[in-house]
């Protein structure tokens, strides 16, 4: 392992939280003094070994940011900003007319193009992970081949949740769930809308729009995932094609997502995705009826001992 190696930690803030009602649901306080989820991850993130972070912001959201969390942990981790823009799209594309819905979460990773030239890991803004899964992503980051790739195809990592360890009790969810082989490695991806909770475990719509259940032992994937530097080429060409794809009666609503690149990455053979699984409890802030869940979980981490009441104290 190359512990002298650079690593980078990408956070997707730009969402619009559109369940979660009003407010900004990425800077509400969360721990006894003032810590809002970031703080957790970044913590996290500089204990397992991270350099840096890049925040993927909508412009709009600035100011708030660097006030309530940006220019505090610049005193710990070079931080950077990235600004995810509708219009911010490839020479020749323009902006369907009527289109509000941000592009996705491949195009906020892209939006960071010019500020990664190292490993990096994704994660969202309003999750959390646990320890683990930082510590796993990290190490696997540092002991990439610097062409970033490994077998002939491109070398990318995930951090694996258990699906009954992710789900909200406060109404459906989507995840990415995980077919898995024998060497840990990444078959599929199937994203999954309207998960919820049952008492069997978990169960999704079907096509008829009944119930179905689900395995809640499948390991998901929670948008954490960790590709090395030329995976920024790799999405440049894929928005191309999304959006050379799109029609009339689409173009307003489609997303580019990572899940969906790195399953048809996998389809077509031109990536191998390593699982690192994580045996630690996600949470996060979907509805705004998760807040005091969510306040819950990080007063009882506080109490186990998981992390010291002032979180950011030396």
């Amino acid at each position: 392992m190359d512990t002298s190696m650079k690593t980078t930690l990408v956070i997707m803030a730009a969402g619009l939280g559109s369940r979660f009602g009003q407010g900004i649901k990425q800077l509400t306080s969360f721990g006894p003094h003032g810590e809002i989820i970031m703080d957790y991850s970044v913590h996290d993130a500089l204990e397992a070994g991270f350099d840096r972070v890049v925040f993927v912001l909508r412009k709009d959201l600035e100011k708030d940011f660097r006030e309530i969390i940006g220019d505090r942990l610049a005193r710990r981790i070079e931080v950077d900003y990235a600004f995810q823009e509708l219009t911010d799209l490839p020479d020749g594309f323009h902006l369907p007319e009527g289109r509000k819905k941000p592009w996705g979460t491949g195009q906020a990773v892209l939006a960071c193009k010019d500020l990664i030239h190292e490993p990096f890991a994704v994660i969202n803004a309003d999750d959390y992970y646990g320890k683990e899964a930082f510590v796993r992503v990290h190490d696997y980051l540092v002991g990439m081949d610097g062409s970033g790739m490994k077998n002939g195809t491109l070398d990318l990592c995930m951090a694996g949740f258990v699906l009954k360890n992710t789900l909200s009790e406060h109404g459906g969810v989507t995840r990415g769930i995980c077919s898995v082989d024998d060497t840990g490695s990444l078959r599929s991806i199937a994203e999954t809308r309207g998960i919820v909770r049952t008492e069997a475990g978990a169960a999704a719509p079907g096509a008829d729009g009944a119930l179905k259940d689900v395995d809640s032992d499948s390991l998901v994937s929670m948008n954490f995932w960790g590709y090395p530097q030329q995976m920024l080429t790799v999405l440049e060409s894929h928005f191309q094609a999304f959006l050379e794809a799109l029609t009339p009666e689409n173009c307003l609503k489609e997303e580019f997502l990572l899940p969906i690149i790195v399953d048809d990455l996998l389809s077509k053979g031109e990536a191998e995705v390593n699982v690192c699984p994580s045996r630690d409890h996600w949470f996060g802030v979907t509805y705004q009826e998760d807040i005091p869940v969510v306040k819950q979980s990080f007063a009882k981490l506080i109490a186990d001992g998981v992390y010291q009441e002032h979180l950011w104290e030396a």
